[in-house]
């Protein structure tokens, strides 16, 4: 009888401890969000700077600084993305700062053969060459362009395509339109486009950097927000929420964050869609040509949160408790099976960036050109390792008791 109450008593303590680790995992994750929406406000200030800098002296030096800031922005802001999924503040804030694609006519000029979403009647606005705006009989004050008049401009008159801020908004101001198709090269906004006076080129100058200037600021305003949301130091934000909140809970959403972004959002949305139309118009990244490395950190921050492991802007290395370890206390195969689904992902998605950076470039909007064949298996290579990675994290899931993790398909059939 002695055995068998120790016995009892050692099962009822193991659980306990399990539940730690489990706690401990959620925790960690949470610091991982933070440190990723920290890292993305510390580069989305430094592009405010290199855009202020660009603005006070415009020239080719200037505006390529912007351009490169803008790019190395996009690197922490991707990994977040795979917490979007499943956590109700992040998934109804993200929209503002990351939403795409965009009839950029609203914003600036655009070519006389621009084509855009049918019947959307802001799609040819131009924001920034007038003062006031006319849509239905509706007129809106815009002489001011200020972070909190964009915002209100966003999905003006009904159409989810009319975005007035975030990363592609700034994107878009800072390379313009990319009128080159499927054929080689991004847009080539020119700096004179930002002189002021009589070297102005594209006309409204000064309405375009004060345009720059209210999407900079509303940028890091809305990353502020969600570095706030984050933080171990505030007692009453999302992140207390999380972590004091049911422990299973936490786990799903974390499993649910990574295989929706995997399957229905980077391989359906981002990838199979525009390969499927053969349409730069899908591409995410499609001013700037950058869509290639902007797919390789939304898999990264997939990585990140089954590995426990981030590293931050700064060089260092942030790790912990980590999902990885509580399957692999359940099931080493199954652990080595996601690892082996994650390195298959990261290695296909290898090759598009190598693909993109090569000296002879193909970039995403080539490969998803009618006919190229070395662009499109590619892009279906990777499609593949990402569907085969959601089964992976399927597998995971189930292993330590999550069994209504049913991610996201964006209404894509694999």
């Amino acid at each position: 009888m002695r055995r068998k109450l120790l016995g009892l008593a050692l099962a009822c303590f193991g659980s306990v401890a399990v539940a730690a680790d489990e706690q401990a995992v959620v925790g960690h994750y949470a610091n991982i969000a933070h440190a990723v929406f920290e890292d993305s406000l510390i580069t989305a200030l430094q592009l405010q700077q290199a855009t202020d800098a660009m603005l006070a002296n415009p020239s080719e030096a200037t505006l390529k600084a912007a351009r490169d800031a803008w790019k190395q922005a996009r690197v922490p802001y991707q990994q977040s993305e795979v917490f979007r999924f499943g956590n109700p503040v992040v998934d109804d804030w993200e929209g503002q700062l990351n939403a795409w694609p965009l009839d950029e006519g609203l914003i600036d000029y655009v070519a006389s053969d621009y084509s855009y979403e049918l019947g959307n009647e802001g799609a040819t606005v131009n924001i920034i060459s007038q003062t006031e705006l006319n849509l239905g009989g509706e007129k809106t004050d815009v002489s001011t362009l200020t972070p909190e008049l964009l915002a209100s401009l966003n999905e003006l008159a009904g159409s989810e395509a009319n975005v007035a801020t975030g990363y592609h908004a700034i994107e878009f101001l800072l390379w313009g339109q990319d009128l080159n198709g499927s054929d080689a090269g991004a847009g080539n906004r020119a700096y004179t486009d930002f002189v002021a006076g009589e070297g102005c080129t594209g006309g409204n100058c000064e309405r375009r950097a004060d345009y720059l200037r209210a999407a900079s600021q509303l940028l890091v305003n809305d990353l502020e927000y969600m570095d706030n949301q984050w933080d171990a130091g505030r007692k009453d934000n999302y992140r207390a929420e999380l972590v004091s909140g049911d422990v299973q809970e936490g786990l799903n959403i974390m499993l649910f964050g990574m295989g929706s972004l995997a399957l229905g959002e980077l391989a359906g949305e981002r990838m199979k869609v525009a390969l499927e139309a053969n349409s730069s118009e899908d591409e995410h990244d499609c001013f700037s040509d950058n869509t290639h490395n902007s797919h390789f950190y939304n898999a990264q921050g997939i990585r990140n949160v089954y590995l426990g492991s981030y590293q931050r802007v700064d060089g260092s290395e942030l790790s912990g408790p980590s999902l990885a370890d509580l399957v692999r206390a359940k099931s080493p195969s199954v652990d080595d099976d996601v690892r082996a689904a994650l390195d298959k992902t990261t290695a296909n998605l290898q090759v598009m960036v190598d693909r993109a950076e090569a000296e002879q470039a193909m970039k995403f909007d080539q490969m998803i050109a009618e006919g190229n064949a070395e662009g499109e298996q590619i892009i279906r290579n990777s499609i593949i390792a990402l569907v085969e990675e959601t089964r992976a994290i399927e597998s995971a899931a189930n292993i330590i008791g999550v069994n209504n993790m049913e991610p996201d398909t964006a209404g894509h059939a694999f």
